[in-house]
C-alpha cells in the first residue's frame, strides 16, 4: 500500500465519483437479484446521516466508502468500492482502519453492513471478519434475505 493515498470526505459533485458508484452499482445488479441490491445510489448518499469518503493517489480515485448513522450509537457502513484497477493494493483495508476511527469519534459503540451472500462478495467478507466484524441478525429496515449477510463490530474506546 502506498502512503500517497489520500482519504478525504467528498460532496460526491465529481465525475469520477459517479463513475465508481455506477460500476458498483452495475455490479451489484450483475450479481444480486435486483431486491437484493441496497447499494445508494449518488442522490441516496447525499443525505445528512451520511458521510461519505474517497481515496485518492496522483489525482487518481481509487476507492470509496460510507458510513450512515443510524442512531447516536450505531452506525452502518454503506457503498464501500475499490476500483477494479485497484483491487488488491490495499485500498479497502486503508479506507476501513479511516472509517472504524470516524465512527469510534463520533461515540458510536456499533458499525454494522450488508453486504452479499454470494462468492463474489467473499473477500469484503473476508476484510470485514479481519477487522473483527460477525456475521449476525439483520438490522434497521433489512428484510431477511438468502442474497444478503448482515455483520456487525462492537467498538470500544
Amino acid at each position: 500500500m502506498s502512503s500517497n493515498m489520500d482519504i478525504r470526505v467528498d460532496d460526491l459533485s465529481g465525475v469520477e465519483v459517479a463513475a465508481l458508484l455506477n460500476e458498483h452499482l452495475q455490479d451489484m445488479y450483475a450479481t444480486s437479484p435486483a431486491e437484493s441490491v441496497h447499494a445508494l445510489d449518488l442522490t441516496k448518499l447525499r443525505q445528512d446521516d451520511i458521510t461519505f469518503w474517497t481515496v485518492w493517489e496522483n489525482q487518481q480515485l481509487l476507492g470509496c466508502g460510507a458510513i450512515k448513522q443510524l442512531t447516536a450509537s450505531h452506525g452502518e457502513i454503506k457503498s464501500m468500492r475499490v476500483a477494479n484497477a485497484d483491487r488488491g493494493k490495499g485500498v479497502a483495508k486503508h479506507l476501513l482502519q479511516h472509517m472504524l476511527a470516524f465512527a469510534k469519534c463520533q461515540g458510536y459503540e456499533k458499525l454494522s453492513l450488508e453486504t452479499g451472500s454470494m462468492d463474489f462478495f467473499k473477500p469484503a467478507r473476508q476484510l470485514y471478519q479481519s477487522f473483527g466484524f460477525d456475521i449476525g441478525d439483520k438490522f434497521a429496515d433489512y428484510d431477511n434475505d438468502p442474497s444478503s449477510l448482515f455483520m456487525h463490530k462492537t467498538l470500544t474506546a
